[in-house]
């Protein structure tokens, strides 16, 4: 979760026009897209702050990189940059994200495998579990570990549900060694 009451204010207005234009969906998956831009490129982040570019051409800049993006979110982008937060934008999306995950019930969720998921056992995972955390479906990201050596860790929020093999045998080494 954001510390940023900032971004937590332009999110919240971002959702509530997403919401009323019924675009909430699309507008989210626009803005995972542009926090993997400006996560992905640094560059890109100094580029907007620097002093010696005038706000126009900034905008023109944001309008050529992010040309087709959705126009509430251009407006958004352009609305951060003439108030000089733009480096708000990471923590806008996240809070954003959360906005839009809370309308919808759904909650994030990572689950480390020692392979990929089929979609019928992140089907099977998020019907488990979001009961759990009061949700009605879980939103999954498979991360690849092998070091589990079999079975699943599964990450909502700050719990974890760890049914690793390797949870398994270090709780058996603990319990073997106290005995």
């Amino acid at each position: 979760m954001s510390q940023s009451v900032v971004a937590k204010r332009y999110a919240t207005a971002l959702f509530n026009l997403s919401q009323q234009q019924g675009q909430t969906a699309s507008i989210q998956s626009e803005l995972i897209e542009l926090k993997k831009a400006f996560r992905d490129n640094k560059q890109l982040g100094v580029l907007l702050s620097s002093p010696k570019l005038s706000v126009a051409k900034k905008k023109d800049i944001m309008a050529n990189i992010f040309k087709g993006v959705n126009p509430i979110i251009m407006n958004t982008l352009f609305v951060l940059l003439d108030a000089k937060r733009l480096d708000e934008i990471q923590n806008v999306i996240t809070e954003f994200h959360e906005l839009a995950n809370g309308a919808a019930g759904v909650a994030e969720a990572k689950v480390y495998s020692t392979r990929p998921l089929t979609e019928n056992e992140s089907n099977s995972i998020s019907a488990s579990f979001a009961h759990k955390v009061g949700k009605q479906t879980l939103r999954i990201e498979n991360i690849i570990d092998p070091s589990l050596i079999g079975g699943i860790r599964l990450q909502i929020g700050n719990q974890i549900y760890d049914s690793s093999l390797s949870a398994k045998l270090d709780k058996l080494q603990r319990k073997l060694i106290g005995s």
